[in-house]
């Protein structure tokens, strides 16, 4: 069973839960003192368990523990050259370049297995969903939110690029104009207007969040599995503007000029 194949020890570090019912896994960032703020760790949990999830799981849902999603970094990896074994950004700054890319790649592969037409994907929101937050809900086929939910892409701001394959859907979803003011601005984009703009397919009273993923994740789970994985194989192809992974590959390359030019600073202070 894939819930006894991934590393117990690797959920833990990285404050992820999992649990498998039948045809759905649930996803659970279980760090709600921290409001869910992911490390390498995280990203690593996340991608061993996409390499795990057996054939019969059809519908996947990520939530997050607590009153948040997810705040996005851990502060932590602003300022130290490790966090619990990791490295953090001036850690990576260190590495030669190759090395850097492939681990911020293997990171990716923690968000990017999400989109793949194996499953449908399906992020339930409620409070805070910033930076890396955002972009995980963002790597899911469907999302649905309480009316407290709040996006916000904050990397910029922090000197940073998004890099966790945020970019490319945020562009599909609500055109080039509109994914610059939020990128540039770092502002928040609230439930109901994440709405209109299509970012979300429903919003909905936080005390029944949990009743209105589970109806959309039966309801997804119904077709025969062949149709539903064919399906969201056209979908994606038709949706599919530019090659996914020069987009990841060109915010890695992206993020990697920001992490030297950031630790070049600590440096000199």
């Amino acid at each position: 069973m894939a819930e006894s194949m991934v590393d117990a020890g690797l959920l833990d570090r990285g404050g992820v839960g999992l649990t498998i019912r039948g045809r759905r896994a649930t996803i659970t960032l279980n760090r709600p003192d921290k409001l869910n703020a992911q490390t390498p760790h995280t990203w690593q949990a996340l991608r061993e368990i996409g390499r795990c999830l057996g054939a019969e799981v059809q519908v996947v849902v990520l939530r997050g523990a607590g009153r948040a999603f997810s705040a996005g970094l851990d502060r932590r990896l602003f300022t130290a050259a490790e966090v619990d074994g990791a490295p953090g950004l001036a850690g990576l700054a260190r590495r030669p370049t190759e090395q850097a890319d492939a681990e911020i790649a293997g990171y990716q592969q923690g968000f990017s297995w999400l989109r793949e037409p194996d499953r449908v994907t399906i992020a339930a929101v409620r409070g805070h969903a910033i930076g890396a937050g955002f972009q995980l809900a963002l790597a899911c086929d469907l999302r649905v939110v309480a009316a407290d939910a709040s996006f916000r892409m904050a990397e910029t701001g922090l000197g940073l690029v998004p890099d966790l394959g945020g970019t490319l859907p945020l562009v599909r979803t609500v055109g080039y104009a509109r994914a610059v003011e939020i990128c540039l601005t770092g502002r928040e984009v609230l439930a109901d207007e994440a709405l209109r703009l299509g970012l979300v397919n429903a919003v909905v009273e936080p005390e029944r969040l949990d009743v209105a993923v589970d109806e959309l994740a039966e309801a997804v789970a119904r077709p025969p599995l062949g149709a539903v994985r064919e399906t969201l194989a056209l979908l994606a192809q038709a949706d599919e503007a530019v090659d996914p992974e020069q987009q990841l590959a060109a915010e890695r390359a992206a993020q990697l000029r920001r992490i030297a030019e950031l630790a070049a600073q600590l440096e000199s202070e």
